[in-house]
């Protein structure tokens, strides 16, 4: 629940707001111009303030410095009518947090209050896997998420770090495969000693081997001494494969001894060497179907996946992406030296609509250019460049599934064929969410009152799609 004075010289606007408001659990206060609304958070403290821009007596760019000067932890959200949108997009220059068009949806203030207040609360909220550990024992690193999916690896990797069992860990490229990794060891018995990391897709085959179990002086040309591999090194502590999907049928074979015997042989030696070291794998290939198609051992397979660990992609746990992007624009910030404390609620909602293909790796990328570019306080949607990506891609698909543009000497009606198109793809979203109005508008980009009135403008029943 939050503490929230709406603003409007319309007793309409106000009345809607209050009623609406109230029934999703917050305080509401209204006031119908600048001044009185400056006398109420001179005697109250609001957690936000929606307000009109323009209003009688003070408008509400000027209430907004007034209050900051009070409040400044005060979340200001301005209203605005279309032809002010510059003015609105300005007062996000001057410290709002976010604006909205008249005629606008109750639904739309909802959503950007809630964001408000989940930034206003917690900039980052971290879940670590560490919870409920000693303070020594705490990781040297934090891991963002609260959806379920990744609730459940958290839940998983105390369970993991405790057994002596060899871990698989799948996902997409970029979703922390690693950090899994790095986190089951620091909770381990082993976290004392060596964590050492071995990318088997980015080691020529030739020099893999070596590397993996070491070599002896004179083994081939240019080994003038002894050396020690990756398995030796780790003895005591953990083995990290990263890509393991990639390993050569040749070195599976000897890994597999390794992982069953504890013993290895070093490239041209001949005595066996012992290391006490747990393998922990990762892959973003489908080990599985390797090993149908013979690329990758059915022995190997088992022994390395006793406990499998499956990281999410991004974009099928949006509920997360708000904390990183928070996570990221506070680590940069501090890099960059430079003031930027939030986003903005448009430009997570592009962040929140966006695939992200690249995952989590993918994002940060995106919050540390964004972050370079940023010339406010606040992250902009100028500033992520994603409805460039989005753009381009879409124009690439209708490029390659659209005929030509053809215009007959007769003329067209062009409204008949852009209503014939919007038919088509409101159709398309109707039956991807199943009829349901919000999940089709939600999927076209538009809002639940624009959909509405597309309906009704079009004829079309939803009920037909369910």
């Amino acid at each position: 629940m939050a503490n929230v004075l709406v603003v409007d010289d319309e007793q309409g606007i106000r009345d809607m707001l209050e009623i609406y408001l109230q029934r999703e659990g917050h305080d509401i206060t209204c006031a119908g111009d600048g001044r009185k609304a400056l006398s109420l958070c001179k005697k109250n403290s609001f957690d936000v303030v929606i307000t009109d821009i323009k209003m009688p007596n003070m408008d509400g760019i000027t209430l907004l410095h007034r209050v900051k000067e009070l409040s400044p932890e005060t979340i200001f959200i301005m209203i605005t009518a279309f032809g002010s949108i510059e003015t609105a997009k300005e007062s996000m220059h001057e410290d709002a947090y976010d604006y909205i068009t008249k005629p606008f949806d109750v639904e739309d203030i909802k959503r950007k209050i809630d964001s408000a207040l989940s930034k206003k609360q917690n900039d980052v909220v971290p879940q670590r896997t560490g919870e409920g550990v000693s303070s020594d024992e705490q990781l040297p690193f934090d891991m963002i998420g609260r959806s379920p999916q990744m609730k459940k690896v958290f839940d998983i990797i105390p369970r993991a770090a405790s057994s002596k069992s060899n871990v698989l860990i799948t996902g997409e490229s970029g979703t922390g495969k690693e950090l899994v990794a790095r986190a089951i060891h620091y909770h381990s018995p082993r976290k004392n000693n060596a964590f050492v990391t071995i990318n088997c897709g980015g080691i020529p085959e030739t020099l893999l081997e070596s590397e993996l179990f070491g070599y002896k002086k004179g083994a081939f040309t240019g080994a003038g001494k002894d050396k020690k591999g990756f398995l030796e090194v780790a003895n005591g502590g953990t083995l990290f494969l990263d890509e393991v999907g990639e390993l050569p049928l040749a070195l599976q074979v000897k890994l597999l001894r390794m992982v069953q015997e504890k013993t290895f042989t070093p490239v041209g030696g001949t005595d066996e060497l012992r290391s006490d070291v747990r393998i922990i794998s990762a892959t973003n290939k489908n080990l599985e179907k390797k090993v149908i198609e013979g690329s990758f051992r059915e022995d190997l397979f088992y022994r390395l996946n006793v406990i499998n660990i499956d990281i999410p992609p991004l974009r099928e746990r949006e509920e997360d992406i708000p904390f990183l992007a928070h996570h990221f624009i506070k680590k940069y910030s501090r890099e960059m030296e430079k003031e930027i404390s939030e986003v903005s609620s448009f430009a997570m909602d592009c962040l929140v609509n966006y695939q992200f293909p690249g995952n989590v790796r993918e994002l940060e990328n995106i919050i540390e250019r964004g972050v370079a570019l940023a010339t406010t306080s606040i992250m902009l949607p100028d500033s992520l460049e994603l409805s460039k990506f989005k753009t381009e891609e879409h124009m690439d698909a209708q490029a390659d599934s659209q005929p030509g543009v053809r215009i007959s000497p007769d003329g067209i009606c062009l409204t008949e064929i852009l209503e014939t198109y919007e038919k088509q793809y409101i159709a398309e979203a109707l039956k991807m969410s199943k009829g349901q109005i919000k999940g089709a508008a939600r999927l076209l980009g538009i809002t639940f009152r624009s959909m509405r009135y597309r309906l009704e403008k079009l004829g079309i029943d939803e009920g037909e799609y369910k």
